[in-house]
């Protein structure tokens, strides 16, 4: 299978051409959410980058396993090893079951990547589903002498694991770095080194979420599970594990500690981060009162937001930016976003509409070369192939909307060939890899728009009734009778209903 995809290895920090480990099929392991509050959109950007790579991958003609993982368990409040677990601590307030507040946010998370076009993963493994995988990848970890068991709950040995290996290789750190920078929390007398991190640990009696282990009841560290997960459904070697940037240090740092411990090299191949979104220039988070979840997004019912913005608005802002490049939220940039995508759009529809001519001045960009592809469909190609480019893409399908527009308008001239083929480049690229959809409103939407007509119609024959033009009046009523309407004058004004 031969292709020029490069993409960047956060391993090696450089552009690396993808050639997969077990060529058609290629693993692709993805961090999802922590279910236990609304997605924001420090959730959608990942999960539309990897998306993207999923439907480009497809493209290429591969068998792409997309694993996404769901976290429920052992993703503690304060860091990694120390505080109350996230969902346990919500379900507490809440009075209810952990797996309620699982379902839950699933639901909402899974309904926001619907709106988002997001395509659903192979698989969407559990960590509370896999605490056996879980529980044996400790063991290996302990057989091979790089963890250590203290009070009941399991650490990994960094300094010992560092002698023999790297701990640090990904997030370009060394160890004293990572020393002088712990933080010094409650019950870390329990570790050797603070830079330690947990495997397994031990339940406090207030603990809801615990499960029994050789080491006595508790829970999976938050790092466990991606590796226990990612060996279980894509082999001990896989091609691509991705997540935000913000996972680098330490989770999948952890991660590759792990793998190695345990089997004694790395699990994988190409390591891929996508960049952070900030809000005028501040990182996104609730201290900073400027946390926006999706549905205040899609509903504009957050303080900070102007206006509404659609799910598709969302993603052309996003895919608007190299998904390596921080992305700086506005009401303008989505404004402007909002705008962009109209266009696009337009442009598409508005193929339709151009007028086949002989002559061609105008859209030879679009027309096929020697090669079977058009400049406009190379271009496309050679940005999703530079490290999926979809800025650049964008770019150069909005070129491509000016020379439709110029036609359209009786500008230029295009061939029949030229028009066809620029209609399949829109629809592939637009719909197809970029995962873009035109807006369609919703049923409220129909409902009230319905009405409103309704309304001016009969508004129009109020009036022709007060200036006596009966004729006009009349065949209004007459007309929406027909239609099915039932029209009924009254002293409050005009009722109507529609009889089905």
């Amino acid at each position: 299978m031969e292709h020029q995809l490069t993409i960047y290895n956060t391993l090696s920090r450089k552009k690396e051409l993808f050639v997969p480990l077990h060529a058609p099929h290629v693993g692709l392991y993805v961090c999802g959410p922590t279910v236990y509050g609304d997605a924001h959109l420090g959730h959608a950007r990942p999960a539309i980058t990897f998306d993207i790579l999923f439907r480009y991958l497809t493209h290429l003609g591969y068998k792409v396993r997309y694993v996404r993982n769901i976290t429920d368990v052992g993703h503690l409040e304060h860091d990694a090893d120390e505080g109350e677990d996230k969902i346990a601590k919500k379900a507490r307030l809440e009075k209810v079951e952990p797996m309620e507040v699982v379902q839950h946010y699933l639901i909402r998370y899974h309904q926001a990547m619907t709106a988002l076009n997001v395509l659903p993963p192979s698989i969407e493994p559990h960590a509370s589903g896999h605490i056996i995988e879980q529980i044996e990848l400790v063991k290996e970890i302990l057989r091979n002498g790089y963890a250590y068991e203290s009070h009941g709950s399991v650490y990994f040995d960094v300094i010992k694991y560092n002698h023999d290996y790297h701990y640090g290789k990904l997030s370009g750190r060394n160890l004293d770095d990572v020393l002088n920078t712990t933080r010094e929390l409650d019950g870390q007398e329990e570790k050797h080194n603070p830079a330690d991190f947990a495997l397994w640990k031990r339940a406090q009696p207030e603990h809801i979420m615990r499960w029994p282990s050789p080491w006595g009841e508790g829970f999976p560290g938050w790092h466990c599970e991606c590796t226990a997960m990612g060996k279980k459904y894509l082999g001990a070697h896989f091609d691509i594990h991705g997540g935000g940037m913000d996972l680098i240090f330490p989770h999948h740092e952890c991660e590759i500690a792990q793998s190695v411990a345990s089997q004694g090299d790395d699990m994988v191949h190409y390591w891929m981060h996508n960049n952070m979104i900030t809000i005028n220039g501040q990182k996104m988070g609730k201290s900073y009162n400027n946390f926006i979840n999706l549905d205040e997004f899609f509903h504009g019912t957050h303080p900070l937001l102007t206006q509404a913005y659609s799910p598709m608005t969302i993603r052309f802002f996003i895919l608007q930016a190299h998904y390596r490049s921080t992305v700086d939220f506005g009401n303008e940039a989505l404004q402007a976003a909002e705008k962009g995508l109209a266009r696009l759009m337009d442009a598409y529809y508005s193929i339709d509409k151009m007028i086949p001519s002989d002559t061609d001045n105008a859209s030879k960009d679009f027309l096929p070369t020697s090669t079977g592809k058009s400049k406009l469909e190379q271009d496309c190609d050679d940005a999703m192939n530079d490290d999926l480019n979809t800025a650049k893409v964008l770019a150069h399908l909005s070129d491509a909307a000016s020379t439709i527009n110029s036609v359209v308008y009786g500008h230029s001239k295009a061939t029949e060939t030229a028009i066809k083929e620029v209609k399949r480049i829109f629809e592939f690229y637009l719909f197809d890899i970029l995962g873009l959809q035109a807006a369609t409103a919703s049923n409220a939407d129909r409902e009230e728009a319905f009405a409103r007509a309704v309304d001016m119609l009969l508004e129009q024959r109020m009036r022709a009734k007060a200036a006596k033009e009966w004729a006009v009046s009349d065949k209004i009523r007459n007309d929406l009778t027909a239609l099915g309407f039932e029209i009924k004058d009254t002293k409050e004004g005009t009722e109507w209903k529609l009889n089905k």
